[in-house]
């Protein structure tokens, strides 16, 4: 008998079980195409702040956030909120923006681990993104687009750490299930956050 293949590791499991979903709401956002100007791309930044305003403060409220990561230096929302202030917004605009109230359940460590997941694959994302707002808006990290380059030259470095943290994890079958289950609810959840707000192509 050949002996049983090892089981998935967590990286790869994440990576398989939310692939078709990340590749779904990339084709759905307005990046790259011709439709997204100045006032698309604000209201999508106002949505993403929609989302992530919620969202990071249910991680910090139940300091589930992984620990052996510094989640401090991996906050956005102040990034996010100084890109909306850059774009034109004001303070009580800001504070009156319509925020996300069907979020991913996080109930556990490991919950928490798949939705930082996505939040850290996507900033690892916003490195493509970033030059294209650049070249079709004329955004930079001054001017609004400093969500995009969250990590600047530590994006590579911090999204390894990441990777690391993750494979260093031993977690049983029941365990990765419950991460992967919240990676995909994240990308679900946010999807239909987006749509709500009328942002995605």
């Amino acid at each position: 008998m050949s002996p049983a293949a090892p089981p998935p590791s967590l990286i790869q499991a994440l990576r398989t079980e939310t692939a078709e979903l990340h590749v779904a709401l990339e084709k759905r956002l307005p990046f790259f195409s011709e439709q997204l100007d100045l006032d698309l791309y604000r209201r999508l930044m106002a949505a993403y702040y929609g989302f992530y305003k919620p969202l990071e403060q249910r991680l910090h409220v139940l300091t589930l956030t992984p620990t052996g990561l510094d989640q401090s230096l991996r906050i956005k929302l102040p990034v996010l909120r100084a890109d909306l202030t850059a774009l034109g917004l004001g303070d009580h605009a800001i504070e009156t923006l319509p925020t996300c109230a069907d979020l991913p359940q996080i109930d556990s460590r490991a919950a928490a681990l798949g939705v930082s997941y996505v939040l850290e694959g996507a900033t690892l994302g916003g490195q493509i993104l970033r030059r294209r707002v650049a070249e079709q808006l004329g955004l930079d990290a001054s001017s609004g687009a400093a969500f995009l380059n969250v990590y600047g030259e530590l994006t590579g470095r911090r999204w390894k750490d990441f990777l690391q943290y993750l494979g260093d994890r031993n977690l049983g079958d029941a365990q990765t299930l419950e991460v992967t289950r919240a990676a995909k609810a994240t990308f679900t959840h946010f999807e239909h956050w987006l749509d709500s707000q009328k942002v995605l192509l």
